[in-house]
């Protein structure tokens, strides 16, 4: 049994949702983001609530039913508060930097690496060591984290590189001499 797709999703005031099809559309003060409804859902607007509804019992659907609420949900905090993460560069001369609105490291490669946003997302470099990724929508918000991440992987000798803040990279020992 679904229980986070019982739950209805409230709208804060200033949001709007039009349900279109197999799709939901999600205005807010931020922006705008569609999300898809999932086969065998049926969609109710109540009073500033949205409520989901499956047709069967089937596996299938009750994943579906989960699935949908939750992206329903996500859109809804994306276009009122939106989404960010914080990454963390550790090692001697690793920094980024923003250029224009790229986002420039220098993470121990012969080179820079440069990365662009995508659409609705922004770098910000509040210290040379520290990236904040902000946008409206968490999924390209997290992918363009993981890609920055993937630039320059922590390892595990001496902490060097490219971390969420949150992240606990276990550390293992050196050669024993």
């Amino acid at each position: 049994m679904s229980r986070i797709g019982k739950l209805p999703v409230e709208l804060p005031q200033g949001v709007k949702a039009e349900v279109s099809g197999r799709a939901i559309k999600v205005t807010g003060s931020r922006g705008e983001l569609t999300v898809p409804v999932g086969e065998g859902i049926t969609v109710r607007e109540e009073e500033n609530q949205i409520v989901l509804e499956r047709a069967s019992e089937s596996p299938k659907h009750k994943a579906q039913h989960g699935l949908t609420r939750s992206l329903l949900y996500n859109a809804v905090v994306g276009v009122t508060d939106g989404f960010s993460k914080t990454l963390v560069i550790a090692g001697v001369g690793y920094r980024a930097q923003l250029q224009g609105q790229n986002l420039g490291l220098q993470v121990g490669y012969s080179h820079p690496v440069s990365i662009e946003p995508r659409d609705g997302v922004t770098f910000e470099v509040p210290a040379p060591t520290t990236i904040i990724v902000r946008g409206i929508d968490k999924q390209t918000v997290g992918q363009i984290a993981a890609e920055i991440r993937k630039t320059r992987p922590p390892e595990p000798y001496k902490g060097k590189g490219i971390r969420y803040q949150d992240e606990v990279i276990r550390r293992k020992v050196g050669k024993a001499g």
